[in-house]
């Protein structure tokens, strides 16, 4: 791992700690508009409003809004690692707890769980922190590509 590398892509993300994130290079990202909160090596932290084209027919966060949240923030957390490699996800798993509603706040956090030679598995957990409820928690497996 090149700490220098590593150090760059932080103080990149970090610039925009707080705000909106519209400049991602992953336009699925900018089209989610998470506010960033945490920037640190192998770890992500992003707060998103649940909006109504988020939701299901019953208003309340699709899952696989939910699903591409956690792909989605797991791969810029690989980023912040500062490899030099790339990685792609072959496998994703996802628990669902509870439901978050049009207009809630959500928090998504990653970790890495185990780093291998060739394969990366990270964990995501999202929060809706008014009602202090974990509402999923999903694993990836990344693969390095080279």
């Amino acid at each position: 791992m090149d700490e220098s590398l590593s150090e760059q892509r932080l103080n990149f993300l970090r610039q925009s700690l707080g705000q909106i994130i519209t400049n991602s290079p992953s336009n699925f990202m900018n089209w989610l508009a998470p506010v960033l909160i945490k920037a640190e090596n192998g770890v992500l932290a992003c707060r998103y409003t649940v909006r109504q084209e988020m939701t299901n027919p019953y208003q309340i966060l699709h899952g696989g809004v939910t699903a591409g949240i956690i792909d989605d923030l797991i791969g810029a957390t690989v980023y912040t690692m500062g490899l030099n490699d790339r990685y792609t996800t072959v496998s994703n798993y996802i628990d669902y707890f509870a439901p978050a509603a049009e207009g809630d706040e959500i928090i998504a956090e990653t970790v890495i769980v185990k780093k291998g030679r060739i394969i990366l598995n990270l964990q995501c957990e999202i929060h809706l922190p008014s009602k202090k409820r974990l509402i999923a928690r999903g694993y990836s497996n990344m693969l390095n590509i080279g």
